[in-house]
């Protein structure tokens, strides 16, 4: 599971509206709303070096915050959206939801691939094709994966792996219902997918 959960600093911004915004811009700060919880919308900034190096750590998105803001009790929170500048890509507003301890989410968790150096069909060729590289899953905000895990182990030219095949931490489940592919062994060029079952078909 998730680790601890990591600190996220923001200041509350004075005033609201785009002069409120761009004097933030002006000094190093990307303007901000943390809303939900049947509570007053919050204006905050985040420095931008410091949303930056955030974003470019990855799962944004789908990471779960300790947002500590002066003057105000800490709260957790998951980013709703991040606005960017069309021309440079960089973050102009974002948008943060507050949770609470047992909030159920959706959310992205990775998908992590083991036993492929156990599976026949990779020792003869074979590639792991990721169809979904993560899965949005409905979680608990306390409980977040850092990844689920598929295992691969015995895993033959052209088997197709489904969601089905993986187990779920427990309150985990996944939000689309039918029983989606998440990866599956692609046979090496010129080698067919039915290679394994003529070998072993052959043997007997």
């Amino acid at each position: 599971m998730a680790g601890e959960i990591p600190d996220l600093i923001a200041v509350e911004r004075a005033g609201t509206g785009k002069g409120a915004a761009r004097k933030a811009r002006r000094e190093g700060y990307v303007p901000g709303i943390v809303y939900g919880d049947d509570k007053e919308p919050l204006p905050i900034n985040i420095k931008f070096n410091e949303l930056l190096k955030r974003l470019k750590q990855g799962r944004f998105l789908s990471t779960l915050f300790n947002l500590k803001v002066e003057g105000q009790d800490d709260v957790r929170v998951i980013c709703r959206g991040v606005q960017r500048d069309v021309v440079k890509d960089l973050p102009t507003h974002v948008d943060f939801m507050r949770l609470h301890r047992n909030s159920r989410i959706n959310l992205f968790i990775p998908v992590v691939v083991v036993g492929e150096e156990a599976a026949p069909g990779i020792k003869r060729g074979g590639v792991v094709t990721h169809v979904r590289s993560d899965v949005e899953l409905i979680v608990t905000a306390s409980d977040i994966p850092d990844h689920i895990t598929l295992d691969i182990t015995g895993g033959k030219i052209g088997d197709v792996y489904h969601i089905s095949d993986v187990t779920l931490p427990e309150g985990v489940k996944p939000v689309i219902e039918r029983d989606f592919v998440i990866a599956n062994i692609a046979a090496p060029a010129g080698l067919g997918a039915g290679a394994d079952d003529e070998e072993e078909a052959a043997a007997e």
